[in-house]
């Protein structure tokens, strides 16, 4: 199958962090497919050689055995072009449409990673130029708007030229091997789902921890905010695969489906509930990793009055049958004490205690998502210890199973862009989210965000190399809880 991929923002931060790093993965483990075409669109006054000299001298910011060896980029740069566009200048679509016609590519993807505000008259663009073709797929990159009305209008102007099975709304974290062990943990094992239930389950946290900053992002991030950066795509996806009831096969509308159910039952905002569970900081200078960093407002590209929020923790709750008054914990933030993206399922305690309880840190499954990929079962077993042998009330001992996804399958595993990429060329759906998805999500931070805009409290500070604001810690033991670095 021949494909022509087209990369609007081709020059730009994630053109060279993400999407080229993961096409060469895939040229590299021959899954890409022969007699492809990939086309860097930008703005640049650059030559195809130029194109491909600016994307290998790139290849020395990715990490070590990711990078080309001898000869391996020169192979995999016959497949870049470029082509000069003004983005606003319908004659340049003209251009780009002659040029793809000279192959008739049997697909043909357009990757929109570009200002979302760039979305809609890029998308009326391509229509005009006759490049809305059935053989024509559209990937979107998030956050796709800025609230539920500028979403919507995206999503409208998208369809009115597209067919929604032609649309691939992208986020990354779907993609994640982790997140693809979290479903067949799932539904591919009889082992958890009895127990995945309100009846046996305490509580879930979702943690999104990072030690960066905003690094060169500042005036994309300043605008943009951890709310919307992470929550409203990432972890509503993460608690939609947690909660999700099993679909009734694999196919993306009946996944899809299940998720849109789940976003449909989040329990609605309430002005309590908005001061109580709801809990927004932004990092001020620390320490991380042994060195001094400065505050979000001295980075780069920010506004020096900045009340945009770095930090975001949540409590929220499903009103459904198998989920009703389990709290859903969501954490996420920048220069934080280390990078840790998990998953904490706490069970709850057996029934009745016949051995003396040994406290926390027991009846737990810890998802790991990144860095290190994999599972933990927390459990209690019986010390063999002979000292305490004829006595009736033995103290159990916390221990627990460990499961290194990357030790069992090796390290080399296909990443997250790379595996979506493929997907896109091939047609695949199931990993992409769906347009009432979105506009759920939208509809559910939506309050959050008009309850912030009217609070004059601002931000709460925190020290960058810690945790998050102390309100954090105090949202979630309101209910007798901590996270798990706490606990």
């Amino acid at each position: 199958m021949s494909f022509d991929l087209v990369l609007f923002g081709g020059t730009g931060d994630l053109a060279w962090r993400k999407l080229m790093p993961a096409l060469f993965q895939a040229f590299r483990h021959g899954s890409l497919p022969a007699g492809g075409r990939i086309i860097g669109v930008a703005r640049d006054p650059l030559s195809d050689e130029q194109y491909r000299e600016l994307i290998r001298s790139r290849f020395d910011e990715v990490e070590g055995s990711k990078r080309p060896g001898a000869g391996e980029f020169e192979r995999f740069a016959q497949l870049l072009h470029f082509l000069r566009m003004d983005l606003s200048q319908p004659a340049d679509y003209q251009r780009l449409g002659e040029l793809l016609r000279q192959r008739g590519a049997d697909v043909v993807v357009m990757y929109l990673a570009t200002a979302p505000s760039l979305f809609a008259c890029t998308v009326e663009q391509l229509a005009a130029a006759g490049l809305n073709t059935p053989n024509t797929r559209l990937v979107l990159e998030k956050p796709l708007g800025h609230d539920l009305q500028s979403n919507r209008a995206i999503n409208e102007t998208v369809r009115r030229v597209l067919q929604e099975r032609q649309i691939f709304r992208i986020d990354h974290y779907l993609g994640k091997p982790s997140v693809q062990n979290l479903f067949a943990l799932r539904f591919g094992n009889a082992l958890f789902e009895p127990l995945w239930r309100r009846e046996t389950i305490a509580n879930i946290q979702i943690s999104i921890a990072e030690d960066l900053g905003v690094e060169k992002r500042g005036a994309f991030y300043d605008s943009t905010g951890a709310l919307r950066d992470m929550v409203q795509n990432h972890a509503l996806q993460l608690l939609c695969a947690l909660a999700m009831e099993p679909p009734i096969n694999a196919h993306a509308d009946a996944i899809r489906d299940e998720k849109l159910k789940v976003l449909r039952s989040m329990k609605a905002w309430t002005p309590q509930a908005l001061s109580q569970h709801v809990v927004r900081g932004q990092y001020g200078p620390g320490t991380v990793h042994g060195e001094s960093v400065p505050a979000y407002t001295e980075e780069p590209g920010v506004r020096p009055d900045s009340t945009t929020e770095t930090f975001v923790a949540l409590r929220a709750e499903i009103a459904n049958w198998r989920w009703a008054g389990v709290p859903f914990y969501i954490r996420t933030g920048k220069r934080l004490a280390g990078r840790d993206a998990r998953i904490v399922v706490s069970f709850r305690p057996a029934p009745h205690a016949i051995y003396r309880s040994p406290g926390n840190g027991a009846n737990r499954l810890v998802i790991h998502l990144q860095p290190k990929d994999g599972l933990e079962l927390h459990l209690l077993a019986q010390a063999q210890d002979g000292k305490q042998a004829g006595r009736v009330q033995q103290q159990l001992t916390p221990v627990h199973l460990d499961l290194d996804f990357d030790k069992r399958f090796g390290s080399e595993r296909v990443g997250a862009y790379e595996r979506l990429l493929l997907d896109v060329i091939e047609g695949r759906l199931n990993l992409f989210v769906r347009a009432d998805e979105q506009e759920e999500a939208w509809r559910w931070v939506e309050p959050i965000l008009e309850h912030w805009r009217n609070e004059a409290e601002g931000p709460r500070p925190y020290a960058a190399g810690t945790w998050g604001p102390s309100a954090s810690s105090a949202m979630i033991a309101r209910d007798g809880n901590c996270w798990l670095e706490e606990c």
